[in-house]
């Protein structure tokens, strides 16, 4: 495929020009387009380098990626702007290599990372000294183990810019600081280095500890030290800035020697040193040398897996997990220094991170029902929003955005979670899309201490304000107080619903004797009952209660119970917290709630028929646990709790399996 691939370069900045410079080397592919804000810049790029080469000049970055003659695009803009470029050339059917960082933040990158997927591009972090030989010999090394057990990392990459509050580097609004322009670099690849001494392609450090200076103008990081400590007992020690230069080299210390690099962050073509300092030895110098300029390597690598179909580079170039990891621990480091950057804040953060409007995909892969005295289809998975805070929004948007973009649209939220940091990331999000007559929202309270009708009022009008909004689709009392008459609950109930608050009503977390006398009231003076009840519900039987005064529902009785009041369940910890991941196994007790609740003989034997179910279906054991729920004879509308979009998409594949009579009982255990 000499010279076939074609490029496009969207933005017109200094690393663009570098990129064009060295793209004209490569043999794999050729620069087609330049895509900038203005004609006039798309214009004036690389007339001093590509004064005879013929090609299409846009005005707009859009108009690049309709351009038929671009395969590729090589995406320079300010930090803040790569997500949305990236997302955007995916949806354009573009392949991408973007320019590190790939986003502004893990969730950010975790959006991007699912856009590529989606439309089965390739995607590339730039971090282009990955793709140089010196890096391949590095590695070589280590493997040999010539210093022998790695201990200590120490690298820096800073340098002293200009004083100019209105360019990129020192910019809050533009991304800037040099933990994500330059200290990105060594945290890399110092996590390289431990995942290779651990045999694998990258290691995440276990503990992060962090210092640096804000500047008060800036509002970013001018400077800034940080910590990495990983399972393996190796220390990284980094440092990075923009207001003073470093030596920017890095030194690999062992227990029996060390390995000095004095500049592998823009690696050159010809005479890259690796010095090894062994005990007692005389220091051995070795000179690498490369057939190109990094950037023409890079954009080598990146034609290689696209010829090849893949959607990811090659290993020790940047994979998609390897990024995404990198982008956590850089956030930890940030938000330990104390930087946040505007576009993160709730109120600047109106539209997805393409920046239009938030759409359902088609076809969406959701499936539906309907709950009496709720107008609105349900979808029949539930997304538990307990594990989103509005203090960390990027990650509450993206979590909301992708369940809503596959179709979901009903949320399970609670007054007591997390002291209302969940509502109030909800509400925010509803209100930022302007989808609240899109959604439906299900609120609980009245949880114990407080679970009496006046507490339930005050609850539910807190929520209400949280939520911005004026009422809830569904409210579900919390927890039960036997103490209380099942009548002074129905009262207070079919007021809120008589005034609009709430638009139907269930309970979580109560026992089959309550919940039938409940309804017996209601129906005796002609209100309103119960539409629905959340309890435990799950393929592995709960042996003890994760939290006091919860209820299963798993058992035979129950599910005849719901079979002939024909009362809708919307089970929480429907695949039993991770029980039929490889979290779980007889001999792994290092997760004391897992162990607590869920092992048993019989819950290991239901796990290895799921094992056994999922392998013949080509799933995983997880969707085989929450098609069980999908599955029964009885109305179920599953609550999931996914901690990433991963999580989300794969527990959308549950809708797919389908599991017969025969399979259920098997699975039960009940043959």
């Amino acid at each position: 495929m000499a010279g076939a691939l074609r490029w496009g370069i969207l933005g017109t900045g200094t690393i663009a020009a570098k990129f064009a410079k060295e793209l004209l080397a490569s043999k794999t592919g050729h620069l087609a387009a330049i895509g900038s804000r203005s004609a006039e810049s798309a214009q004036r790029f690389g007339r001093d380098f590509l004064p005879e080469t013929p090609i299409n000049r846009h005005s707009t970055y859009d108009a690049l990626l309709a351009d038929p003659n671009v395969d590729v695009v090589y995406i320079s803009t300010p930090h803040p702007f790569h997500a949305k470029w990236c997302i955007r050339a995916a949806m354009a059917g573009k392949h991408i290599v973007c320019e590190k960082p790939l986003a502004l933040n893990y969730a950010d990158a975790m959006t991007v990372v699912e856009a590529a997927r989606a439309n089965r591009v390739f995607l590339m972090e730039a971090f282009m000294y990955r793709c140089h030989p010196v890096v391949e010999r590095l590695i070589q090394l280590l493997r040999e183990g010539v210093i022998h057990d790695v201990r200590m990392i120490h690298a820096n990459f800073g340098f002293q810019c200009a004083v100019n509050y209105e360019h990129r580097l020192l910019n809050n609004a533009l991304g800037g600081g040099g933990i994500l322009d330059v200290g990105c670099y060594p945290v890399s690849l110092a996590r390289l280095i431990a995942g290779v001494a651990a045999g694998k392609d990258f290691l995440d450090p276990v503990h992060v500890a962090a210092a640096g200076f804000v500047g008060e103008k800036s509002r970013v990081d001018e400077l800034a030290s940080v910590i990495l400590a990983f399972p393996n007992h190796i220390m990284a020690n980094i440092s990075t800035g923009l207001q003073c230069t470093l030596n920017n080299d890095i030194h690999i210390y062992g227990t029996g020697g060390s390995i000095y690099i004095p500049w592998l962050w823009i690696p050159q073509p010809q005479g890259n040193k690796i010095f090894i300092r062994r005990h007692g030895k005389p220091q051995e110098e070795i000179t690498v040398d490369a057939s190109a300029g990094v950037y023409t390597l890079e954009a080598d690598v990146a034609a290689t897996a696209i010829e090849k179909q893949h959607l990811e580079p090659a290993w020790p170039a940047m994979g998609w997990a390897d990024t995404l990891e990198n982008m956590k621990t850089l956030d930890r480091w940030r938000r330990l220094v104390g930087v946040t950057y505007d576009d993160e804040k709730p109120e600047n953060r109106l539209t997805p991170p393409h920046g239009g409007a938030l759409t359902v995909h088609e076809p969406a892969s959701m499936e539906y029902g309907r709950v009496p005295g709720v107008d609105k289809p349900v979808s029949r998975l539930i997304f538990g929003v307990d594990k989103i805070s509005i203090h960390d929004f990027p990650m509450a948007q993206a979590m909301l955005d992708d369940y809503f973009q596959r179709g979901g649209n009903t949320f399970d939220t609670a007054h007591i979670y997390s002291l209302g940091v969940c509502e109030k990331a909800l509400g925010r999000w509803v209100a930022n899309r302007g989808i609240r007559e899109q959604t439906v929202i299900i609120g609980k309270g009245a949880h114990t201490p407080d679970c009496n009708p006046a507490a339930l009022t005050r609850q539910l009008m807190e929520s209400l304000d949280r939520l911005k909004t004026n009422y809830l689709d569904i409210y579900m009392l919390h927890r039960d107080d036997p103490a209380v008459p099942v009548d002074e609950f129905v009262d207070v109930l079919n007021e809120h619903k008589r005034a609009g608050r709430i638009r139907a009503f269930g309970a979580s977390n109560w026992s089959m004797p309550r919940i039938e006398a409940f309804n017996s009231s209601a129906r005796s003076r002609g209100l309103t009952g119960f539409c629905a009840i959340s309890n435990n519900f799950s393929l592995a039987r709960m042996i003890r209660p994760p939290w006091p005064g919860c209820v299963s529902s798993s058992d035979i009785e129950w599910r005849d119970f719901l079979m002939s009041n024909e009362i809708i369940l919307m089970p929480w910890s429907s695949q039993a917290r991770g029980f039929f991941t490889d979290r779980a196994a007889p001999e792994k007790t290092a997760d004391a709630d897992l162990v607590r609740c869920w092992y048993s003989p019989d819950n290991f034997r239901r796990r290895d028929k799921a094992c056994e179910l999922a392998r013949k279906l080509g799933v995983t054991p997880i969707i085989i646990a929450l098609a069980y729920v999908l599955s029964q004879p009885f109305a179920t509308f599953p609550m999931i709790g996914p901690a990433t979009i991963a999580e989300t998409r794969e527990s959308c594949n549950a809708l797919k399996i389908k599991l017969t009579a025969d399979q259920l009982h098997g699975l039960n255990l009940e043959r």
